[in-house]
């Protein structure tokens, strides 16, 4: 996979995609109704293995804020990144209307690895690796930004048959819970490459499970089976503060 620098790492067309569902993001019945089953199950996730409430986290392609509002409501103090202009507006937006603070910048996360490394308590970037040029380098960041003893949540899609089947197929053509072309069948994301990708950029995984989404009642849970959807958490070993 060829290495991106930070000014080049994002697909334009990938920003316009998402962009242009800026204004139904927050809408839980509107195009972005899978993410809002997620979310519960997400922070769920965060919050079972790091302390949230006075922590300094991370939300890397944050969208509009779902997470983001979510992880702040738990007492953490939330930047959160994203490269859609209309997300980062409409998120803005939104948080003025709920009350939930966060400091949310239009910025990449190699920009801001550069300005704050050691800064974050945790970090999550969920669902965003499949859909950026080189994943490796997001997580290189990400680990840069981390204080030594934080954490890594990341949230993708595994590349099996079961996943190509339920996450195109089914979301995108045949239930159209997602906007057809949301996912790339290409860009989905091995656990076994997710985990050289944390190993190369010193962190060790600490688990991985899966995240099953029940269209019929919408909602999702967190499950051992990974062929479809998948959670990691890695740690920055302690002994980095040297």
């Amino acid at each position: 996979m060829t290495t991106q620098t930070h000014d080049t790492n994002y697909s334009q067309a990938e920003l316009d995609k998402f962009g242009a569902l800026a204004q139904r993001w927050w809408d839980p019945d509107g195009p972005q109704k899978p993410l809002h089953a997620l979310n519960p199950a997400r922070l769920g996730y965060v919050a079972q293995r790091t302390t949230l409430r006075g922590a300094q986290v991370l939300d890397v392609g944050c969208g509009a804020g779902l997470l983001s509002e979510a992880l702040a409501r738990e007492g953490a103090q939330v930047t959160a990144l994203d490269l859609a202009p209309e997300l980062v507006k409409v998120a803005r937006l939104h948080g003025l209307e709920s009350g939930v603070k966060v400091d949310y910048r239009l910025q990449s996360v190699e920009s801001l690895a550069a300005e704050m490394p050691g800064a974050f308590d945790a970090v999550t970037c969920m669902e965003m690796l499949e859909h950026v040029p080189d994943p490796a380098s997001i997580i290189r960041a990400c680990a840069t930004l981390l204080r030594p003893g934080g954490r890594l949540f990341l949230s993708t899609l595994n590349r099996t048959p079961a996943a190509f089947a339920l996450a195109i197929v089914g979301a995108e053509y045949i239930a159209r819970l997602l906007p057809k072309g949301t996912h790339q069948y290409r860009d989905f994301i091995k656990p076994h490459e997710l985990g050289a990708w944390l190993r190369d950029a010193g962190l060790q995984l600490e688990d991985v499970s899966g995240l099953m989404y029940e269209p019929w009642n919408n909602s999702a849970r967190v499950i051992g089976r990974t062929d479809v959807n998948y959670l990691a958490c890695a740690v920055k070993p302690a002994s980095d503060a040297a």
